[in-house]
């Protein structure tokens, strides 16, 4: 498979299950994208834990308090699970008031090739979101908002219903941004793209 069809493969695939794309996107073989867990494994190790990497004050801008779910199962095919079988790490917040309210939050260390392509497929979609310092997405389904950034080699994910626009997940995204890397910025936009003045 090319690297040009490869990409139109990745950009395609993100509207079916992240399995997909990262399987797809690994470089673990030719053919067709394969969801099998035992393929595609990528990724590094997240050593920072839940707590670090949203420390509880984050929450209080939702004006309601938050426990952490010590075992958190995400939803298979989800982002967060595909970001667990990439041995990073999944955490999951429930409102002590409202237990539908819930954050979860995964995070990834990912070769780079991997995260360019699942940040390409991503910008296809729209949804860009420069206030997230780092290169970030954010889209609304089914009553939930999702937010994507990518700050070094981590691909952050979080989602939540309480998550209605960008900026109600600022907050988290943010959090974890400084925690995996507090110096991560956007990348600069190439001169040939770069608005008029």
């Amino acid at each position: 498979m090319t690297s040009r069809s490869l990409r139109a493969t990745c950009l395609a695939a993100l509207v079916v299950p992240t399995a997909l794309v990262l399987a797809a996107c690994s470089g673990s073989g030719g053919g067709t994208p394969s969801a099998s867990p035992s393929t595609g494994v990528v990724g590094q190790r997240v050593t920072q834990d839940c707590d670090e990497l949203v420390p509880t004050t984050t929450f209080s801008v939702y004006g309601q308090d938050f426990e952490r779910v010590r075992t958190p199962t995400p939803e298979k095919g989800s982002p967060a699970a595909q970001i667990a079988a990439q041995d990073g790490r999944v955490c999951t917040w429930r409102s002590t008031t409202d237990e539908d309210a819930t954050v979860i939050v995964a995070v990834a260390h990912l070769p780079e090739k991997t995260l360019t392509r699942l940040a390409d497929a991503l910008f296809e979609q729209g949804g860009s979101v420069p206030t997230y310092t780092v290169e970030g997405y954010f889209s609304l389904h089914d009553g939930s908002g999702r937010a994507d950034a990518f700050a070094g080699p981590y691909w952050i994910h979080t989602d939540s219903s309480l998550f209605t626009e960008p900026g109600t997940a600022q907050p988290v995204v943010d959090a974890v941004r400084q925690t995996v890397t507090p110096d991560a910025t956007a990348p600069a936009v190439a001169p040939s793209t770069a608005p008029t003045p």
